[in-house]
């Protein structure tokens, strides 16, 4: 045996299985070095340079490199007490357990066999290491991280668990004898844990700040979680760091031999080396290059001031719709990759149709470097429908492209990096909920801030978010600030006092309170567009001049007030294209989306798109709407596109004449993005662009479902200054910020009642979402993780869709499969019989009930259970379809539930009527 240590110490267990037969264990001496090498091997290899300086900080790197491998081999020491020796296995296999008693008994803990303690539960693990290692004087800002590394870390330090639980740890309370062996074998634990991190003595440890432990904290799950793996997936083919047989007192490898494998096994991803952008090289341009196309001047301007930066933090790119700006912020990611050592990028988008958009792009352009650098590069799709996303779906897995012949320069996504660990994927495309997390009390909240203090992020649509998302958001972007990690922002219509709060938020994570910032005069207050403001340090740096823009003609964009029945409007639209072209209508809810398209004549070509669809035939639509009107689209001579808000963000899609109902500026506007977005030839009646504005019922007064969405004293503002003739894009600033700025209010009559109103809700709604925020960071040294997650939302901890609803601040709904019950037998929507098709088909007919039809979620749940056993009990045991709820429609595609009559149909969606009543809004 290669490490030395005593017999006591050797006989202690970490884990115990008994499985088909076989009884097997793990030292806890094994487990211990596993993950002290596994962390040290993270920590060199898998980390980005800027995390291994954040977490360095003032120490030196040999203090880090220490300190790192402590916290690995000691976050189990807990293990070595009475508490968790005396633990029964899982499946409560006697013998087993009994045979490791009879170990520890002749390894020198008397009387262990007869073990009886009053209350074990009260000394979990985690918190035991934190006691022991507070009784050995270890910092407190190191014990916390030991005692949070099963996800939540203590609300203070343990100071009086060993006296008052005294026999949990030395299996007496006060007969010196028994207390003896385990007293020496956690000493003799914590001494080798010093002395194999590097350490002499016990002051050497040093203090750390909040950021530094919040990311040691991370990295430490993951190395606990990596080697606690036996194998790589659930096939069991490739092992990890398995258990050994019960009669071996250590692995037939060494430990270093046992590690060494297992990291080669595990580790099959490449890894990213972001180059300079040079833009001075002819021959190899980078857009062109990327693209295929020479940059525009505002590309080509902000490129290159973002890559000279020095200390870049926050780059906020504000112009048009369809000016590139995605590329731009790509080509931002690997310069600001390349100055501040980070080696992934993760995009964030509103919502799973703009995600899906983006991914493609995105997919392309890591496609670009894997291809550029020979190294596979690992994508991850994060929304709650990746798994319907073709294009990702059909990625190949890192762990067997190396069988392929060109098994390199490829895209590829690997299974381990799922669930809590999937943003720790190094490149990830999501929707927003997936930074707004890094401020909500979670459970391994660490993990997540250890994946998001490795990349570039990019923000786009930041637009989008209303002031309750808003308030995670600049949480987020204060931690984002505190691990200095770059920050790129995308809008097209970005309200100047939004855009101040962004910088604010990261300035106070990266400096505190009371930072220092040299600006330009007047910075706070410009209304230039297009827009680059960069943070580089202390620095605010803002580019309004882009020569050569002038070659990109300005586009006068036609808008007018419409305010007619719906009937009338079918005939509005009908005679815009008489002559050919596509119309595109952006309604504010599905049920408005849904009226209106049931009365467009059948002769014209109609695509409906907005949330109330099954997973799978909104894929399928948003699929056939970039097949026809997307950047290469296939356009078919007439064409009506009705949708929801889903239509106005990201998605490149081009209309020749546009219908909107009334909505804030920012999104009119971004709406108005859509229509002649590219240079094509259009029928000669819709050469002009042209906007109908629809809702506006009277002075102050709105179409219902609109009021319902957006708030009064937006609208109110939005119709006082929307002009009948708009020139994009340079009134595109100056009009958002007139409907923003209180100091406006003065113009727009009747609006005092309306901005109180406002107010209101805005306060309502920071108050709201504070209450389960986790707090500022803090950046004094030996500032510790206690209690940071304190109170948290109930168990939200296990639920993706609930974490989401609680940054988003939406009422809970359920997800249901929709499939056809008659007497024929049970089908899916699409005719198909569900004998015919695999359980993973199923499990995709998944739809949201609209929340009116669900008031009380444990009715609808109790209800929806009663009928999935009835036709489908044998879900229960697959494993897809374990847990999920059907809801089983008849011949005519209808159901009565909750006292709704829903119906589906693939073209218009799920509608909802409640008996004797046309319902509400359902709100998008």
């Amino acid at each position: 045996m290669a490490v030395e240590i005593s017999k006591r110490a050797a006989a202690l267990w970490a884990k115990k299985q008994s499985e088909d037969g076989q009884q097997a264990w793990l030292p806890l001496i094994v487990h211990l070095l596993d993950t002290q090498n596994v962390i040290n091997y993270l920590f060199n290899q898998w980390l980005s340079l800027g995390q291994r300086q954040l977490l360095q900080g003032t120490l030196s790197a040999t203090e880090v490199h220490n300190l790192v491998k402590f916290v690995g081999f000691s976050h189990d020491i807990g293990k070595a007490t009475a508490a968790f020796q005396g633990k029964k296995s899982y499946d409560r296999d006697s013998s087993l357990d009994d045979y490791l008693k009879s170990k520890l008994v002749r390894a020198g803990f008397a009387d262990f066999d007869h073990l009886d303690l009053a209350s074990p539960k009260e000394s979990p693990h985690a918190l035991a290491g934190e006691a022991i290692l507070e009784g050995f004087d270890v910092p407190n800002s190191i014990g916390a991280i030991i005692g949070g590394h099963h996800g939540k870390p203590a609300s203070c330090p343990p100071d009086e668990q060993i006296d008052t639980y005294t026999a949990n740890y030395y299996q007496s309370d006060n007969k010196p004898e028994i207390q003896a062996p385990w007293k020496d074998v956690q000493k003799e634990l914590f001494e080798y844990g010093l002395t194999s991190s590097g350490y002499q003595k016990v002051e050497e440890i040093p203090d750390i700040t909040q950021p530094q432990a919040v990311i040691l904290e991370g990295l430490l799950i993951m190395a606990d979680w990596l080697a606690s793996s036996e194998y790589l997936n659930n096939d069991k083919q490739t092992p990890l760091f398995p258990l050994i047989p019960l009669d071996h007192s250590w692995p037939e490898d060494s430990i270093k031999k046992r590690y060494q494998k297992a990291m080669i096994a595990w580790d099959v991803g490449g890894e990213w080396n972001p180059q300079h952008v040079d833009l001075t090289d002819p021959k190899q341009n980078p857009y062109q290059v990327r693209w295929g196309f020479e940059p525009r001047p505002v590309q080509r301007v902000m490129t290159q001031a973002i890559g000279e930066a020095l200390d870049p933090g926050v780059v906020i790119i504000e112009a048009p719709m369809g000016i590139g700006k995605t590329e731009i912020a790509l080509l931002a990611a690997e310069q600001l990759a390349h100055i501040t050592g980070r080696d992934g990028l993760f995009m964030g988008l509103p919502t799973q149709a703009t995600t899906n958009a983006m991914f493609d792009r995105v997919d392309d352009w890591l496609g670009f470097l894997a291809k550029q650098q020979t190294e596979n590069l690992q994508i991850r799709l994060m929304h709650g429908k990746s798994q319907f996303n073709h294009k990702y779906q059909a990625l190949p897995n890192a762990t067997n492209i190396y069988d392929t012949d060109d098994g390199l320069g490829k895209v590829v996504v690997n299974s381990w990096f799922s669930g809590k660990k999937s943003i720790l994927t190094k490149f990830t495309v999501g929707t927003i909920d997936n930074l707004l997390l890094l401020g909500l009390k979670q459970k391994h909240l660490f993990l997540r801030h250890l994946g998001f203090s490795g990349k570039v992020v990019v923000i786009d649509e930041v637009h989008a978010y209303d002031a309750y998302m808003n308030q995670y958001l600049y949480k987020a972007l204060r931690w984002l600030g505190a691990y200095h990690v770059p920050i790129i922002i995308l809008s097209a219509t970005l309200p100047k006092n939004k855009r101040n709060l962004l910088l604010e938020a990261y300035l106070k994570g990266k400096y505190g309170l009371k930072y220092e910032l040299e600006a330009p005069k007047d910075w706070e207050d410009t209304q230039a567009y297009p827009l680059l403001s960069l943070l580089d340090g202390h620095q605010l740096k803002q580019v309004t001049s882009f020569p050569g823009q002038s070659d990109q003609q300005p586009t006068k964009l036609q808008v007018q007030r419409l305010n007619v029945s719906d009937e009338d409007l079918v005939a509005h639209v009908t005679d815009q294209i008489s002559g050919g072209g596509v119309a595109g209508i952006i309604v504010n809810t599905v049920r408005r989306a849904q009226a209106l398209a049931e009365k467009m004549p059948a002769d014209i070509k109609l695509m409906v798109l907005h949330s109330a669809f099954l997973a799978t035939d909104r894929v399928a639509q948003e699929d056939k709407l970039q097949a026809a009107i997307g950047k290469h689209g296939q356009r078919p001579d007439k064409l009506i596109v009705i949708g929801t808000q889903v239509l106005e963000q990201s998605l490149d899609i081009d209309f020749d004449v546009m219908y909107t109902d009334i909505a804030p500026m920012d999104l009119i506007l971004q709406r108005a993005g859509r229509l002649h977005r590219h240079q094509i030839d259009r029928p000669e009646a819709l050469k002009t662009p042209k906007v109908f504005v629809m809702g506006i019922e009277g002075p102050n007064t709105y179409e219902s479902g609109s009021a319902n969405v957006y708030n009064q004293y937006l609208l109110m503002k939005t119709d006082h200054f929307l002009k009948d003739t708009i020139n994009l894009p340079d009134d595109i600033s100056p009009l958002v910020q007139r409907v923003y700025d209180p100091s406006t209010d003065c113009e727009v009559p009747g609006i005092d009642a309306a901005r109180v109103e406002f107010d209101n809700v805005l306060k309502a709604e920071k108050r709201k979402a504070h209450v389960f925020q986790v707090a500022n960071p803090k950046t004094k040294l030996g500032a510790t993780i206690h209690d940071w997650l304190g109170r948290n939302l109930g168990n939200v901890d296990q639920d993706e869709q609930k974490a989401s609803a609680a940054v988003r601040d939406i009422r809970e709904s359920l997800e249901v499969i929709l499939v056809q019950h008659t007497n024929e037998g049970n089908f899916l929507l699409d005719g198909r019989r569900l004998s015919d098709v695999s359980s993973q088909d199923i499990a995709q007919q998944v739809i949201r009930l609209p929340v009116a039809v669900t008031p009380r979620i444990d009715q609808a749940i109790d209800a929806l259970e009663k009928l999935t056993s009835r036709y489908f009990l044998g879900w229960q045991s697959d494993v897809w379809l374990k847990g999920a709820l059907a809801l089983p429609l008849d011949e005519n595609l209808a159901v009565t539930f909750a006292g709704w009559r829903l119906t589906y149909s693939s073209k218009f969606g799920l509608k909802y009527v409640k008996e004797g009543d046309t319902g509400g809004q359902q709100k998008v």
